[in-house]
């Protein structure tokens, strides 16, 4: 279970890694080498003091947090767009995990034994294959990673001034 656990998380981030890294570094706020040192310290500080505590918590959300939080500190422009659909996603994903599992564990215990594993087994991989070559549409790889973002920003106020809004 360990090594499939181990292999379903190294097949995902090979997948999908650069494609976060892109959203993170480029598509959430335009970060610089010092706010991204200053945002993986924070990550490192919060994740191993609630480890030690022995509290649970997504690493990705409190990397995506402390990116965040070092781009506003800094005053750039933040894509709020970008963070809210990181939210919304972050709120879906227990419920449909907990769904998709209960409907996987419905349809093989519906065929029963080894056939019915096989069954499931092979719609999730038809299902991750599909996601797979969907995201090659528009594929984030080494060589575009740190392209510029497509997309407007929304203005930040200048640190001298505050900008009121009516």
């Amino acid at each position: 279970m360990k090594i499939a656990c181990a292999v379903a998380i190294a097949a995902g981030t090979w997948v999908g890694g650069w494609r976060v890294i892109r959203t993170l570094g480029k598509g959430l706020v335009e970060i610089a080498s010092p706010q991204g040192m200053a945002a993986e310290t924070s990550s490192a500080v919060i994740i191993l003091s609630s480890s030690h505590l022995g509290m649970a918590l997504s690493t990705t959300q409190v990397a995506s947090g402390s990116i965040l939080g070092s781009g506003v500190g800094r005053r750039v422009p933040v894509r709020w767009g970008v963070f809210g659909r990181m939210v919304v996603a972050w709120i879906l994903t227990l419920p449909s995990a907990g769904i998709v599992g209960a409907l996987t564990w419905f349809v093989a215990n519906g065929i029963g034994g080894a056939l019915g594993v096989i069954v499931v087994s092979g719609i999730l991989v038809a299902g991750a294959a599909y996601m797979f070559f969907r995201s090659r549409r528009t594929a984030i790889t080494p060589d575009n990673v740190n392209a510029e973002w497509e997309g407007g920003l929304a203005p930040a106020p200048a640190p001298d001034r505050v900008e009121i809004v009516r």
